[in-house]
C-alpha cells in the first residue's frame, strides 16, 4: 500500500499528498467516532499547507481539525482504514 500511495513521488511532500490522495478516494466517510469522550462526526480528510493529513470533524454547528494520525478510529473502522495504517506505517 505504501508503494502504491507513494508511486512516484520523488519528496515527502509528494509523499504526504499521495496518503492524501488514497484516504480521500478510499476513506468512507462520514463515520462516528469519539475524540476526549465526545461523539463526532469525521466529514472528511483534508490536506493543510504544512503537509498535515487532518480529519475534519463535526460536533453541530462545531468542526475541529485532528491531525489523522492522533484520530482514535471506531470499532469497528470504516472502509478504508488501512490507509490510515499504511500512512502511519510511513511516516
Amino acid at each position: 500500500m505504501v508503494a502504491e500511495a507513494t508511486v512516484d513521488c520523488y519528496n515527502d511532500s509528494e509523499c504526504v499528498t499521495g496518503f492524501y490522495t488514497m484516504l480521500e478516494d478510499h476513506l468512507a466517510v462520514p463515520f462516528q467516532t469519539s475524540v476526549l469522550g465526545v461523539d463526532v462526526t469525521v466529514a472528511k480528510v483534508d490536506l493543510t499547507t504544512d503537509d498535515t493529513i487532518v480529519a475534519v470533524c463535526r460536533r453541530g454547528w462545531s468542526l475541529q481539525r485532528i491531525p489523522i494520525l492522533d484520530l482514535p478510529l471506531p470499532t469497528p473502522p470504516p472502509d478504508g482504514a488501512e490507509w490510515v495504517e499504511a500512512y502511519r506505517h510511513w511516516v
